[in-house]
């Protein structure tokens, strides 16, 4: 109802109306998307924009646990940045976003990447926030 009366107002003063919030759902999936194409320019800091930016996030693979942004970023530069590594075509696939509540998202996907002599990939779940800063993965649980 609210929209309407806002869209009423904003065609009678000649407004553009506002674009309508996206949904959790689409909000997250921008995310996502967005951490996609930072990859695959080569753009770590770009994709850990994705990321809660705090000591407190969680990432989990094999057998290690990472706490903490700055500690995950070290953790993938490590891994795709160090002498011979290649960071590959990143794609995401299966998505399914479950909204747990207005502000609590739980995603379940694969992840693949493609590089010269390789094509890992395994499954990820996460749980991502709507934070003051915007959604943000606060956990990252992923498979290889």
């Amino acid at each position: 109802m609210w929209r309407t009366i806002s869209l009423a107002l904003a065609l009678a003063t000649g407004e553009k109306p506002a674009a309508p919030e996206p949904t959790p759902e689409e909000a997250v999936r921008r995310v996502l998307n967005d951490q996609v194409a930072a990859w695959n320019k080569g753009d770590l800091e770009g994709f850990m924009m994705g990321y809660w930016n705090s000591p407190d996030l969680s990432f989990s693979s094999g057998k290690e646990r990472t706490r903490g942004w700055k500690a995950t970023l070290e953790r993938y530069v490590k891994k795709y940045r160090s002498d011979g590594a290649e960071m590959g075509k990143l794609t995401f696939s299966e998505l399914e976003v479950d909204v747990l509540d207005p502000n609590a998202v739980l995603v379940r996907g694969r992840w693949q990447l493609k590089r010269s002599k390789d094509e890992p990939g395994g499954l990820f779940t996460l749980i991502v926030k709507r934070l003051p800063e915007g959604w943000r993965i606060v956990h990252d649980h992923t498979s290889g």
